[in-house]
């Protein structure tokens, strides 16, 4: 198979304005089949808005996106599945009588069976809507996108509000979803999350990719450092002329740094309390916070 034809997905010069705002900004990039592709960013990068024009909510200014090399047909909308931020069920429907509807939507369907093995729905197959939890909720929105048995999913922060076990509950039905050779479009706010589904991130900011490539790559490239963390109230004013950046992050601060030894040393010296101290390698989160300046969360 040709490097052309494992692209599943091709965005071309994808651009969108609306007024006061540059939404995207001539965006390029592409996605190969039976891989994950993360778009990450603070509120306001562009990247919702990326999603809506590829899966069609939207028409761009100007650029285009292929679906297996050619523009979107009828094809592509059978061929899709999408998750959203935020859905409402269908009340007054049994989790069962919700996927045999969302199912009977398409002419292309996924094996029911499968379906709730898959996404893990046997406890609570014949339950009501209203009274499932967050985490099941979130399993079954998967399950209703996935209704069409889709070539490419689309995942918008689909683990924000869970707690954690109940995040690496969907991680391991997403990590399933790839290797069945789904091609899976993911936000999420969650950078741990990126680092372990994704086989390529894209940042977003202003409208803008800022860098893309591999989780690992990117971090080579860009933060190979060594992230020190001071949990203690601190002055700023303390911390003029330390070896390397300094960030501020809610009741704590972080030191991104490549000479660990002689920030140490500087903390020492300044007669810092660094009771609480913790030191590790550099991550997706501080290398989106060196590039953008911002917490993903803002």
């Amino acid at each position: 198979m040709s490097t052309e034809m494992a692209q599943i997905l091709e965005v071309i010069d994808l651009a969108k304005e609306f007024p006061e705002v540059k939404a995207v900004d001539g965006i390029s990039f592409s996605i190969k089949q039976g891989s994950c592709f993360g778009l990450l960013g603070p509120n306001g990068a562009g990247k919702t808005t990326t999603i809506e024009l590829i899966e069609g909510i939207y028409s761009p200014d100007s650029g285009e996106v292929l679906y297996k090399g050619k523009h979107r047909a009828n094809r592509f909308k059978e061929e899709v599945g999408i998750q959203f931020q935020n859905t409402e069920l269908p009340q007054f429907l049994t989790v069962r009588e919700t996927l045999e509807m969302f199912r009977n939507l398409y002419g292309r369907k996924a094996d029911l069976k499968g379906l709730i093995e898959s996404c893990r729905l046997q406890e609570i197959y014949n339950q009501d809507n209203r009274k499932i939890s967050g985490g099941q909720k979130q399993r079954l929105l998967l399950a209703m996108a996935l209704a069409n048995d889709p070539e490419l999913l689309f995942l918008d922060e689909p683990t924000t509000g869970l707690d954690p076990q109940a995040r690496r509950y969907l991680w391991d039905i997403v990590q399933q979803i790839k290797s069945n050779n789904k091609t899976v479009v993911l936000t999420t706010h969650y950078m741990e999350e990126a680092q372990i589904l994704c086989d390529t991130v894209a940042i977003m900011d202003h409208g803008r990719i800022i860098a893309m490539g591999a989780p690992e790559s990117l971090l080579t490239k860009y933060c190979s450092g060594t992230t020190i963390v001071l949990t203690r109230n601190i002055d700023d004013s303390d911390l003029h002329d330390i070896p390397g950046l300094l960030y501020r992050k809610e009741d704590k601060i972080e030191i991104q740094t490549d000479t660990p030894n002689e920030c140490i040393k500087f903390l020492l010296e300044k007669g810092i309390d660094m009771s609480g101290m913790s030191v590790r390698s550099q991550n997706l989160e501080d290398l989106f916070l060196k590039l953008t300046g911002k917490d993903i969360r803002e």
